[in-house]
């Protein structure tokens, strides 16, 4: 971090140029033309010259990685694991769990498994165990994030979490703002880290996960996995 514009040269332009020239020619000539001058000039240009320029350069040895960086370091290729969330769909009608694997596989990742189950704690908190259990390490739920009374998608997976990532969910609300305003807050689209798995819970229109997979999860998802793995 650089403070180069700490550079607070501190030219105090007190202007006390110590100048004190005191010009005192006393230029006894008995005319005293006491010419005290005393032209205080008062310059001081104290130029402290305190350029703070700190130089935390980070040059203890290593310089400060940038985002770039890290996306470059970054694994390109992630397992996941996609579930989808439903009452009345079944694999045949699945859009949103068929959109998002796609999605997945275009961007060159890979999908080591993929389901249908009801929107019931139960059934969610065990698909969770089986996308670990097969090395996943993103796990994408689909469906479940609005608020009927059988909306239980979000309520089971945030009692899981040991990191939200809040970011996730307000970026996909102002998105989504954008295309259909204020109904947009209806949305409770979240995501968070368990055990070492990052785990979305996306809406069940199929573009509207579309949305959130193209525009947030596919161009972070390594960057994700890498900070994980740190």
């Amino acid at each position: 971090m650089a403070h180069d514009d700490h550079d607070h040269s501190h030219d105090h332009d007190h202007d006390h140029e110590h100048a004190h020239g005191h010009d005192h020619t006393h230029s006894h000539e008995h005319n005293h033309s006491h010419a005290h001058g005393h032209s205080h000039a008062h310059g001081h240009s104290h130029a402290h010259g305190h350029s703070h320029a700190h130089g935390h350069d980070h040059a203890h040895g290593e310089a400060p990685v940038t985002v770039g960086e890290h996306r470059h370091q970054a694994p390109t290729h992630v397992a996941a694991y996609v579930v989808t969330c439903s009452d009345s769909r079944g694999a045949t009608q699945d859009e949103s769990g068929a959109r998002i694997r796609q999605l997945l596989e275009d961007a060159g990742h890979t999908v080591s498994g993929q389901e249908v189950i009801p929107d019931e704690a139960g059934a969610i908190e065990a698909a969770l165990q089986r996308a670990q259990e097969s090395g996943a390490r993103a796990v994408l739920f689909t469906g479940g994030t609005g608020l009927s009374r059988r909306d239980v998608t979000v309520e089971t997976l945030e009692r899981r979490f040991e990191k939200p990532i809040p970011g996730f969910g307000e970026l996909f609300r102002a998105l989504s703002f954008a295309e259909i305003g204020s109904a947009a807050m209806l949305s409770r689209a979240t995501a968070g880290i368990v055990g070492g798995t990052a785990i979305f819970a996306l809406p069940g229109s199929p573009h509207a996960a579309g949305l959130a997979m193209r525009r947030l999860i596919l161009p972070e998802l390594g960057h994700l996995v890498r900070e994980l793995s740190r």
